[in-house]
């Protein structure tokens, strides 16, 4: 093969992997579009249905249940039928939820197809990233891994974009009829029943990828595995992978959640318990779900706060780009550093402007977007890197099911109990406490994880075994 045919097969393989990992990226789409769309809709449907405070609360969070309970079930599903089926599932899910949200008759039938909602974008935000670390060669996995990530941020602001265009621009457009009472009359209808458009191409899409080839592998399907692992990254790197597993596999054939819990993998365990919990706790969603609320506290009217807000979701976006294009050569340890400290300092700052009532002129929101961007180069990105590659081949479906629960559950603390600081101890302790429960993700990078940069996943599992501790 001449160096011209070379150059072009490997720019046919990287055009390859990039196809493939934006589908399955898609479901962070659907994950982020999902977390924001709600803001939009709350007061909508409080108003047509006449809710109460509790129907209200039960409105905001049975998707989030829906979500714990699909994430809980995934690991065990992806590993007995696979990533692609599971992630079909999904979408499929998604798509019912969002017509039916659409044609609700009830208040309990919009509740029902919120929670369909819930159990597919729980799926989805295990399995997304779960496929794409398995997919990726290790030059290119957190870059892979990171596009994850953008398409959940870019989902979040697509949803800020899309509730506002249906909220100004459409009751002229519609008269009389159904498309009248969901686009005009009673908006909310098409502000969730747009996700339906992602989730239909997230769905038709997932027909033209190919199974997680490292499940194959845990299958026994070797020959499969290896004519796709040559498709992206050519016939050298396919043997060397495969070879890899297999003598990784002869290692440990134990695929009980159990084993995470010896010696060799405690320290894995541990990241993975703790990583997507503390990006949670850390205040990321306390600002996504109630940015209005604490711009408005800090003194912007309500047209200048849903400005800020849409400004947050725009930045986020932009720096998840500084990972995506950094992960895989500075590696994953710095930019946890960085985005880490610097998250902590913003978090203290904007505490400390409360607390003074420097609430005028632009500070506070100034230091609320260096917090979305330290975040979203760091946290956002770089735990879906990190948790997709920690674990075991022959278990990390579960163990990944295992670590996103973490996530959701820190999800849901912080959904809970934002408001209620907010009223009870003010913005100012409200973001200090913020800053308080970041601080141990820095002691955690620091003891704990290790630079996996350029790894296989093979390799990753040799360090545990190499450096197996006696006790944390």
């Amino acid at each position: 093969m001449n160096s011209t045919t070379q150059h072009l097969a490997v720019k046919s393989n990287k055009t390859y992997l990039y196809l493939v990992c934006l589908v399955a990226a898609l479901g962070g789409f659907l994950f982020g579009f999902d977390t924001a769309v709600i803001s939009g809709t709350i007061s909508l449907v409080k108003g047509d249905f006449g809710l109460n405070a509790v129907s209200e609360g039960w409105f905001v969070s049975c998707a989030l249940l829906g979500c714990i309970i699909g994430v809980s079930v995934s690991g065990k599903l992806s590993d007995t039928y696979g990533r692609k089926i599971v992630l079909i599932l999904s979408a499929f899910l998604f798509l019912i939820s969002a017509v039916g949200c659409m044609y609700a008759a009830s208040f309990t039938a919009l509740i029902t197809f919120r929670l369909i909602g819930g159990l597919g974008i729980g799926v989805a935000s295990m399995v997304s990233p779960l496929y794409i670390s398995e997919f990726a060669p290790s030059r290119l996995r957190g870059t892979m891994v990171s596009l994850y990530q953008l398409a959940l941020t870019v989902g979040i602001v697509t949803a800020y974009f899309s509730n506002s265009f249906l909220a100004s621009h459409t009751g002229d457009h519609f008269a009389g009829g159904q498309t009248e009472k969901i686009f005009s009359a009673e908006v909310w209808r098409g502000m969730l029943g747009l996700g339906g458009v992602p989730a239909l191409i997230f769905l038709l899409s997932l027909f033209l990828v190919p199974e997680s080839p490292r499940w194959l592998l845990t299958k026994g399907c070797t020959e499969l595995a290896r004519k796709i692992l040559i498709r992206i990254d050519g016939e050298q790197s396919a043997t060397r992978e495969v070879n890899a597993f297999l003598s990784q596999n002869e290692t440990e054939k134990d695929a009980s959640i159990g084993i995470l819990f010896k010696p060799v993998y405690r320290k894995a365990l541990w990241i993975g318990l703790l990583l997507p919990f503390l990006s949670q706790v850390c205040g990321i969603n306390a600002v996504i779900y109630y940015g209005p609320r604490i711009l408005e506290q800090a003194g912007f009217t309500l047209n200048n706060a849903l400005g800020g807000q849409v400004t947050i979701g725009l930045v986020n976006v932009v720096f998840t780009f500084v990972a995506i294009f950094t992960v895989d050569k500075w590696g994953r340890k710095p930019l946890l550093y960085f985005g880490i400290g610097g998250a902590v300092i913003s978090l203290i700052i904007i505490g400390i402007l409360f607390q003074l009532g420097v609430t005028s002129g632009p500070w506070i929101l100034i230091f609320i977007l260096a917090f979305i961007a330290c975040f979203a180069f760091s946290f956002g990105p770089v735990c879906w890197v990190v948790i997709g590659e920690i674990f075991p081949n022959n278990i990390r479906g579960k163990a990944m099911s295992l670590a996103t629960l973490t996530l959701w559950i820190g999800n849901f603390f912080v959904g809970q109990l934002t408001p209620l600081m907010l009223e009870g101890l003010g913005s100012a302790w409200t973001f200090w406490i913020f800053a308080i429960c970041c601080s141990p993700a820095l002691y955690l990078t620091w003891k704990l994880i290790p630079e996996t940069k350029g790894r296989s996943l093979e390799e990753i599992d040799a360090h545990w075994r190499a450096t197996q501790p006696k006790n944390l």
